[in-house]
């Protein structure tokens, strides 16, 4: 059985995430101590306690779910004894879970990863005040409905995130439009998301600008296991070409579905959810039904994983 380790993106946080790893484990602890170091701040006071509105704020929700990432990833290398590079096919992560997926790969040190994702969160924040925008998830129609939909209101596919369902971006006009359309012509829901600005679209240009120079100031060594890109849907080892897919994956398409579907193809069969929530399992059912899915996010999921491998 081949497997792939994968990492959530935003909207998967929750207060209190990672609490029990950080009693139980001392790996755990070092990893949330680490990114409060990093940042100056106890990031990990809001992780534990809240209110979700401040955990939510995307230069917060984006260090926290690295954070909750690696602290699973560590849990599983020295508490239970797993070799990433002997166990995992490829990482990949959704979003702002690549770089969870870089650090995972010893591409990043989690003290790099925390300082570029607090930034890179504080760009897109800045970023959708420049350029207000929304998201909204159409669940329901086919991606070719949906690119014909994107054209008519001049809006963005972001994420295309299983079959049947694709989030899109624009401004707030142009999305609400679109989601109109969307409803009439069949779509099962079409729903306005609760983010602050029209992430993964051109609207986002100055935030990627913003982080251009820092991803090339920021050391990258060569992934230890191959990462897939959201930008290219398949397989990226050389730290220049990954820094500029990062660059360009600020204002492009998260190809999460093609993604899945490549890893597949290359023989994996179960994909290895490490960190918050479950949303990435729960694409995998609607990507590749008959393909394996695992969430480790407490003691008691990392403990039940520990009997299989």
């Amino acid at each position: 059985m081949s497997k792939a380790l994968v990492f959530p993106g935003q909207g998967s946080q929750s207060v209190g995430m990672g609490k029990d790893l950080f009693e139980t484990f001392s790996t755990a602890r070092d990893v949330f101590n680490e990114v409060d170091d990093a940042l100056n701040q106890s990031l990990s006071k809001i992780i534990f306690e809240g209110p979700m509105e401040l955990l939510t704020e995307t230069q917060n929700a984006q260090p926290a779910l690295m954070a909750m990432s690696m602290a699973v990833v560590r849990v599983l290398q020295k508490e239970i004894g797993v070799s990433l590079q002997g166990t995992f096919q490829f990482v990949a992560g959704h979003s702002l879970g690549e770089y969870s997926a870089l650090c995972a790969a010893d591409a990043l040190s989690i003290k790099d990863t925390a300082r570029l994702l607090r930034c890179r969160g504080e760009a897109m924040a800045r970023a959708g005040k420049r350029n207000p925008g929304i998201m909204a998830a159409i669940i329901g129609l086919s991606m070719d409905e949906v690119r014909q939909i994107v054209i008519e209101t001049s809006t963005f596919i972001a994420n295309d995130n299983s079959i049947g369902q694709v989030v899109i971006s624009g401004s707030k006009s142009a999305v609400e439009k679109a989601c109109a359309i969307a409803s009439a012509r069949g779509a099962k829901r079409a729903l306005v998301l609760p983010v602050s600005g029209a992430f993964h679209s051109p609207l986002m240009q100055a935030a990627a600008e913003e982080m251009k120079e820092i991803l090339i100031s920021t050391p990258m060594k060569n992934p230890t296991i191959p990462i897939i890109s959201n930008v290219t849907a398949k397989e990226e080892k050389e730290p220049s070409e990954i820094k500029e897919l990062l660059y360009e994956q600020i204002t492009s398409s998260v190809h999460w579905t093609q993604s899945v579907q490549y890893m597949s193809e290359q023989g994996v069969d179960i994909l290895v959810e490490a960190g918050a929530g479950k949303v990435l399992s729960g694409l995998t059912k609607r990507i590749i039904p008959e393909m394996s899915s695992v969430s480790l996010n407490n003691v008691l999921t990392l403990e039940e994983f520990s009997k299989t491998v």
